[in-house]
């Protein structure tokens, strides 16, 4: 992570500082359930809640590790400086690294989707702000990048409404399934430790206790909750790529709000670019990227290796903060989205009624021509469209075949662009529920 696409909270997660307060958490609570149950002496899992206040000197945990090679060792050996080497001695007891590692790696994960559910809820609210109030905002559909038929702005902004709102429903199955502790000793058979000290801990911290762990939690669970990210990130690009063709030149029906003394280019001071959506693309990018890593991280070697660690280590914070700031620059891209529904209607105009001819097709139909001979009369009006520039009503109304089954009068009802709104809040309603079914927005 770097700090031009990072937010401060999602950051503080990951800190050095965050991370070892979570792991005495975790040590103090264990002793906590160890003097219960009688393990060890209850002022010495007293003395260990000396540290609560303590902020942690991560230089001096850096100046252990550098001798001891081991980040666990380090900070307990600091602990033990904290509160004492006397008290603290039944710290950990029973336990492993991992137990400590894997538990606070997923309260970290935990607390990284706390924020992006949030950063989802608030751009839910953004989409369904858009799409209220250009609900009957025409403009052109398109298929393979070709004028298709008539739809709004308004589906536009609701379809990106319902997959974000499908992500949202991941991502909190996602917190659900990474959210489990493991306090179960060396290789997670609770040899040396008791399965209730788990049950506490995991109770303090929010957490569920792993129903069987070895010396790791299994890593399923973290390939579907970084592959979550990923499919949310595909979603992120799928809206900014739409926002970059609206803003094309030749297009122009939106474009990103272009802020008092915004340059666009170094070279051409007229280019006003979508920068930010085609940065949301690039970040989009790196996240479906850590997916895979933390796919492969599922096979370790019988009871743990650390093959999964370094990875870890990066995509952890990585994908959290930067689908994070991703989430964030596009509520913000669309909040702030200049619209501009003249030049929908106009590109909509522009191929002369081409975008009419299934209507035609199937009125066709219904006065009694065959599909086959129907369709071949609408072809072949619309490619004099195309190749001459010819205008559609005008050439259908002038073809005998064609006004043989409908009344000129029929055929120019047919270019009533408002036929393609007949079910738009029908749509809304199953998007945003029944209420919104007449609701202006």
């Amino acid at each position: 992570m770097i700090p031009r696409y990072s937010r401060p909270d999602m950051v503080a997660i990951w800190s050095p500082e965050t991370r070892f307060r979570i792991w005495f958490e975790i040590e103090a609570h264990a002793c906590d359930a160890m003097a219960a149950l009688g393990v060890i002496p209850g002022e010495n899992a007293a003395a260990v809640w000396r540290a609560k206040d303590v902020a942690f000197d991560v230089a001096r945990i850096d100046e252990i590790e550098a001798v001891t090679r081991h980040d666990v060792i380090a900070f307990l050996t600091h602990l033990g400086e904290i509160v004492g080497v006397e008290e603290a001695r039944f710290v950990h007891q029973g336990m492993t690294s991992s137990d400590v590692l894997d538990t606070a790696f997923n309260i970290q994960l935990v607390r990284a989707a706390d924020i992006l559910i949030a950063d989802l809820e608030a751009l839910l609210t953004a989409l369904r702000r858009r799409a209220m109030e250009h609900r009957h905002t025409l403009r052109i559909g398109r298929s393979h990048g070709i004028h298709a038929e008539p739809t709004t702005l308004g589906l536009t902004f609701a379809r990106f409404h319902a997959e974000m709102a499908r992500n949202l429903t991941r991502l909190r199955t996602a917190r659900a399934e990474v959210a489990t502790g493991a306090i179960s000793g060396a290789v997670g058979t609770f040899a040396n430790i008791d399965p209730r000290v788990e049950a506490h801990v995991c109770e303090q911290l929010g957490l569920t206790p792993e129903p069987i762990s070895t010396q790791v939690i299994p890593r399923d669970r973290h390939a579907m909750f970084f592959a979550t990210l990923a499919v949310i990130a595909s979603s992120v690009e799928n809206v900014a790529v739409e926002i970059r063709h609206m803003q094309r030149t030749e297009v122009l029906e939106a474009e990103e709000f272009f802020s008092p003394g915004q340059k666009g280019s170094s070279a051409m001071p007229h280019k006003r670019n979508p920068v930010l959506s085609e940065n949301l693309t690039g970040l989009a990018r790196m996240v479906r990227a850590y997916a895979m890593p933390a796919l492969e991280n599922g096979a370790l070697w019988h009871e743990r290796d650390i093959s999964h660690s370094s990875v870890e280590r990066m995509i952890g914070p990585d994908a959290t903060v930067t689908l994070d700031f991703a989430l964030a620059r596009l509520t913000g891209v669309i909040d702030r989205l200049v619209v501009y529904p003249e030049r929908m209607l106009e590109n909509l105009h522009r191929f002369r009624g081409l975008v009419h001819s299934q209507q035609v097709l199937l009125a066709l139909t219904q006065k009694g021509v065959s599909r086959e001979d129907a369709y071949r009369l609408v072809q072949r009006n619309a490619m004099k469209v195309w190749e001459e520039g010819c205008d559609f009503l005008t050439e259908l109304q002038a073809d005998a075949e064609v006004t043989a089954a409908l009344a000129p009068t029929e055929i120019a009802a047919l270019f009533d662009p408002g036929l393609h709104l007949r079910h738009v809040d029908t749509i809304f309603a199953r998007v945003f529920g029944a209420d919104t079914e007449t609701a202006t927005g």
